[in-house]
């Protein structure tokens, strides 16, 4: 009988362990969409021919899912933002992390930046957020803190409580 209640106990801890392992992070994002959720998604999406690595990114107050891409690249890293209301890249290389607009390679996957979902001050603004040579846990963070602030009218994906 003591083997038997180890044996379940064993199980149990072993399946949520395996359900635990899709976090990887929380914060605070102080925009009106609050406190967002990192988590490693089941399936990578290809670009450009390769398998990339993708995370999901959730906010409290918001129904929105925002899906960041990682690609690896010869000189820098390509985090593509890629949300409902609005798709952005972000690139990572030795000298600076900021956003970029989607260029046409990507138009072709009908991935491109709307003018009008865009906040061009805080574009700007985002140009250049931090020197570069971030990891992919450091990066997504930033990025899920950021980007709702890139939005032209945060208020449409926000949800009433």
């Amino acid at each position: 009988m003591k083997r038997m209640i180890l044996a379940a106990v064993l199980v149990t801890g072993f399946s949520v362990a395996a359900f635990a392992g899709k976090f990887v992070a929380e914060g605070k994002s102080f925009t009106p969409l609050g406190d967002y959720r990192i988590e490693l998604a089941d399936n990578q999406l290809p670009m450009n021919g390769e398998d990339c690595k993708t995370y999901s990114v959730s906010y409290e107050n918001s129904p929105m899912k925002v899906t960041i891409v990682v690609c690896k690249e010869k000189t820098c890293k390509r985090y593509l933002v890629i949300s409902e209301k609005l798709s952005v890249q972000y690139v990572c290389n030795s000298n600076y992390f900021g956003v970029k607009k989607l260029g046409k390679e990507f138009a072709k996957d009908g991935l491109v930046t709307s003018d009008e979902g865009l906040n061009r001050s805080e574009y700007f603004h985002q140009k250049v957020i931090t020197p570069g040579g971030r990891g992919d846990l450091e990066a997504t963070r930033l990025i899920a803190a950021y980007f709702p602030m890139l939005l032209s009218n945060p208020g449409e994906v926000t949800a009433l409580k």
